[in-house]
Parts: structure tokens; sequence; C-alpha cells
């Protein structure tokens, strides 16, 4: 595996620290160069920023009408509202679709109106508008239609409305195709041509706040607009993350002060769906597990069965039916992981028989009757293990339906857009696709699409990689930089959890096999040789210290000063051994069996290794812990 430092500048990191150390963000002084540093690989380098990017606030949203299309939508939408026209909101079937439809279906009925909705059936209906829904709505007479998270490249649907009498406003986040975009009463898309919005990349959810938030500012008091905004932050921080968009501007907004909401959730069913996902304690949950934990079972509603489920979750007002609905998302979930695995076996059988097919630099499988709820995780699966773009196939029958993913280096987007004549339909964006075509066509697509991969990708952009911050010993590493650290998040698309490097790490024990993937290393600080004037005899190191728990200040050693104060031993002065260089370290290593036993490691080696910073909560043996992403002899 090839790891990879990201740029740095050490001028700029040095000048960002000194200005950090101005701001009342109460930052350890020690702290500040690592942070800094890190801000400025991230494209971060002046202290405002920074500031934003670390204390983010409600303040820092965006005025809604920057976006084009927005005003349009909003004096349309305000009509409705004051009218009592019957307003059909179109979504989608992911937790990106039907959290959309709950904001802006909620910020429509605070605000004085009131909205149905419309989540097609992934199997019967599949993704986009359909004619018949829209003739049906405009019969039972919806005169407004806003679609959420889709409708970008609905041009047929724009036309059958405009024919049926029904005004059509699409909200969306993908990207428009080459013809434009649908001939819509308004299009709220921050990637269509001509909009300057300056976030680009909020997901389907976020765009529908947006529109909500327009509303709400024109319909509700001031008052109430900032409490109503934090509500709505819970919900559209869990699609935003879900969705992996880009966790930079208004986005880290969402998803920081939507995470520290979810500590305390008012809504019923999101306490339930806490509950089930065994979340409700209190505290300020991670990306990481809305990510695992959350949005998996709200995607298992549209994955495998009814989609609106969701919607009726975030919409009941009693405790138990609200714990119903949160359990059966949980047992769909459990399904959805049974037949991802079923997939996956087949997939992984077709790899090992079919070397052409491993071999190929964008990966194209087929199974007949794969669920179609779940090819798109599958896709992901396959990245993650062969470093390859990959096209997951279902057919049935004559039709076939695939979901792909792909590496940093390959547009999937461009590449599906490259043979467009080949699909019935397709969208997406560089990395996710989705698509529908003739069963006939798989082969031809798989043969075209490796050769235009060959023609842009190298082998080295096939090969796994770690792309880490920068190195940080281990005898760098405390508290009170973990605790610096945790400002960063959430991480997530854009905003890495830092990765570092240390070398010549010692292994003070042999490693322990966890679960036969996983394994539990003991390693300490590489050791540093201390002064000729301080050691005590050729040869000598200091005696090796283990402490119980890991370092905090109940285990820190100390000394006493001349005035009798208590001093932490990291005062020492430098020409002394430094405790730390003495302190053991806790570090997982998930997936990292096979490669501790391709080494055949011993208490007592030297390793290079690239980790992340963690912290233990628990109260008897808690403290700092690392997360190996790789190591080396």
């Amino acid at each position: 595996m090839r790891w990879i430092s990201k740029a740095a500048n050490a001028p700029k990191a040095k000048m960002l620290a000194a200005e950090l150390g101005h701001l009342d963000l109460k930052i350890a002084a020690a702290a500040l160069p690592v942070l800094a540093d890190l801000l400025v690989r991230r494209g971060i380098e002046d202290p405002e920023a920074a500031a934003r990017f670390l204390s983010p606030q409600l303040s820092h949203l965006h005025d809604p009408l920057q976006m084009s299309g927005m005003e349009a939508a909003l004096d349309r939408l305000e009509a409705a509202v004051e009218r009592k026209e019957k307003v059909l909101i179109y979504g989608d079937y992911d937790v990106d679709g039907t959290t959309a439809i709950v904001i802006l279906k909620t910020a429509i009925e605070l605000s004085g109106g009131a909205a149905d909705f419309h989540v097609p059936h992934r199997i019967r209906e599949g993704y986009g508008m359909r004619d018949e829904v829209i003739e049906r709505a405009a019969a039972d007479g919806v005169r407004l239609i806003i679609s959420v998270d889709t409708g970008i490249r609905a041009f047929a649907a724009a036309d059958t409305a405009r024919r049926t009498g029904v005004d059509l406003i699409v909200t969306d986040h993908h990207l428009p195709g080459n013809d434009g975009v649908p001939q819509a009463l308004a299009v709220v898309n921050p990637n269509q041509d001509g909009c300057d919005y300056p976030c680009k990349y909020l997901c389907g959810a976020g765009v529908a706040f947006k529109l909500a938030q327009g509303l709400m500012q024109r319909r509700l008091d001031a008052k109430d607009q900032s409490r109503l905004l934090m509500s709505f932050m819970k919900v559209v921080a869990i699609a935003t993350i879900a969705d992996a968009v880009p966790l930079l501007g208004e986005n880290r907004v969402f998803a920081r002060l939507g995470l520290e909401g979810l500590r305390r959730p008012v809504n019923v069913g999101l306490k339930a769906l806490l509950e089930v996902a065994k979340l409700g304690d209190g505290r300020a949950l991670t990306a990481t597990e809305v990510g695992f934990r959350i949005a998996p079972r709200l995607n298992a509603a549209g994955r495998m069965d009814v989609a609106r489920d969701v919607v009726d979750l975030f919409s009941v007002k009693d405790l138990e039916r609200a714990r119903q609905i949160a359990a059966r998302l949980d047992q769909l979930n459990a399904e959805r992981q049974d037949e991802e695995r079923r997939i996956m076996e087949s997939i992984e059988r077709r790899l090992e028989e079919e070397p052409a097919l491993r071999e190929a630099y964008c990966v194209v499988v087929d199974g007949e009757a794969w669920h179609r709820g779940v090819i798109g995780i599958t896709a992901t699966r396959v990245v993650e293990r062969y470093g390859r773009p990959t096209l997951v196939i279902s057919r049935e029958g004559e039709e076939a339906h695939g979901s792909g993913r792909s590496v940093p280096a390959f547009h999937l987007l461009n590449a599906l857009e490259s043979c467009h004549e080949m699909f019935s339909r397709y969208g997406g964006h560089a990395h996710a696709v989705g698509f529908a075509l003739p069963s006939g066509n798989v082969q031809k697509l798989r043969e075209h699409l490796d050769t235009y991969a060959r023609a842009r990708l190298t082998p080295a952009d096939l090969e796994p990689q770690i792309e880490f911050d920068r190195e940080l010993p281990l005898d760098e590493v405390t508290p009170e930089l973990h605790r610096t650290l945790s400002l960063l998040e959430p991480f997530g698309m854009e905003n890495p959890e830092p990765v570092f490097t240390a070398r010549a790490v010692r292994l003070m024990t042999p490693p322990q096999a966890v679960k036969d993937k996983h394994v539990r290393l003991r390693i300490a600080p590489a050791a540093r040789e201390a002064p000729a004037s301080v050691r005590q005899g050729a040869g000598e190191t200091p005696a090796l210290l283990t402490p119980r728990c890991h370092p905090d200040s109940a285990a820190t050693p100390k000394r006493r000063t001349d005035e009798g104060i208590a001093i932490e031993a990291a005062e020492e002065p430098s020409t002394a051994p430094s405790w730390r260089s003495n302190i053991t370290f806790k570090a997982m290593g998930w997936g990292l069996k096979e490669s501790c036993d391709r080494l055949e490691l011993l208490a007592g080696d030297r390793l290079d290794i690239a980790y992340t910073l963690g912290m233990n909560d628990h109260p008897e043996f808690g403290g700092l812990e690392l997360t190996l992403r790789d190591i080396r002899r």
C-alpha cells in the first residue's frame, strides 16, 4: 500500500498557528502547530476561515435567495399556502430523498399549508419522476408538485406537468445533463449553469432545507425561525452525512450543529430510531455513528420495502407507534445485510473464477435477479476491497438495473456519458451512478468501460493508498492534542479524519488476533537516546512505564518545583529523556491480521505505522487509543 503525504506549507502553518493563539478557541498552545498544519493542508489558511471552520454557527448559513430559481419557487409555494392549494412533494426512496420530504412537508405545515407526498417504490417504479404519478395527482386536483432529490433530468415529467396544468418546481442536487434542465416553473439546484450559490455540494435534503428556510423566513416570526431551523438541522445532518457529500461550507454547519442537536431529540420518531440503533445515551453523535448505524436503517426501507415508512416515522406522535416503525426498519436492515452478503459472496466467486473480470480497470459484474435495493452498497464493497471502479448489475429478463461506485481518479458519470446510447436511463455523480439498460447491452458496456478506463487510469490509480496528513511521533500524542483535533469534527468527505504516521515505534507484546481478521497491538514511541549529560550509563535506557490507564491528568508523572507547585513531567528540561517515550498505547488494526501474519511480528520489533487518534471513554479501561490504517517493518 502506498503512503502519500498531503501537501504541506510550513510557513503558512506557522503563521496561522500564531494567529489562532489570539482567538478565543481555548486551544492548548502545544497543540496549535499540529492543528494549524492540518487546517492549511485542507486549504484553510486565514484565521477568519479557520474560526468559521472550527466553530460553525447558525448565522453562517447562506441566504436561500442566492440560489437560482429560489425566488420564483418561493413565490409559487407561498401562493399555494395562502390559497390552501393541494401540494404534492415528489421524493426519492433513499435516506436523502425521504428526509427531504420530511423537512419540506413539515415547513409547509408550520407555515399554514398542507402537503401530501409520493415516494416511488424502488422495484415497481424505479428512480425518477413518472408520468402516471403526475397525471394521477392532476386528476386529484393537485396544482403544484415539488420534487426533492430528483427531477433535474425529468424532461418528460416536466412536459406532462405542463400538459395537465400542474406547476412543477424541481429541487435537486444531482448534476444536470448535457441538455440543460427541464422546462419547469422553477429549478432550484446549485449545480445548474448560472447559479452562483456558494455551496455547490448540498445533498437533496440540503436543497429542500434551503427552500424550507426561505419559506419560514417569509411566513414565520423571527423568534420562531432559529428554533425551527435548529430542529430541522438534526434531520438534514443525517441526510448530509448519509449522502457522502463534502462536509465543508454550509454542509459543515448542518453536520456539526445537527450532530450536537441529536443528543437531545424531541421528535418521537427520532427518539425511537436512536433507541433501536443503541445511540440514545445523551451524548453528541459522530458522523461515523450516523453513517453506519442510523442511515442504514433509514435506507433499508427504500432498499427492501416501502420508503414511506421513514416519512411516517418522523410524522407519528405516539412513541409506541414510532417504536414499532423503528423496529421494522431495524429488521429490514438485517434483511438487507443478509442479501448484501449473499450477493457479495457471488461476486467474489466470479472474480476468483474469471481473471479477466478481476483485472479489468472498470469492473462490470452482473447477476440474475440480484436485489436492486442492495447492489449500490455492494458496489461500494467491491471498490473498497479491490480498488477499482465497479458497476453491479441485476438482470431481470430483458431489462437490467445497475449501480456504480468509483475511485477518486475516475469520473464515473462521464464514463456513462461516453456510451449514453446503451442506457434507457442513467444519472448520478462523479463517483456514484444509477442506471437501467437492456440486458443485451451488459457485455458491450463491460468491454467499453474497460477500454475507456484503461485510457484514463494508470496502475498507480488502482493501487491501494493511504493519504496521510503528517508525521506525528507517539511521544507527542496527548489528551490535549486529541481534544484539539476534535474541533475538526465531524469527519467525512473532503474533511477526513486526520491520519498520522509514526516511525520505528516499539511493539511491546505479540499481536493479539481478534475474530480472525483484526489484530490488537500494544506499542510505544520510538526510543529517543538521551543526551550524554543525562545518561546513567552506557547503553542504558529509561525504565518502562506502563500505567494502567492511558495518559491523562491522573496518570501523568509529576515533579515539584521549589515553590511546591506540581508540574507535569512534560515540562522537564528538553535535555532529559521524556517520560512520554515510555508510555504505551493500545492500537487496533481492523482487517490487519493478515498483514501482521505476513510480517511475522514479535515483541521488540520496530514498526512504521499509519494511524488515527481516538479516545475510549470506558471508566476503567479508557484513554487514548490508536486505530491503525497500515503497518510496515
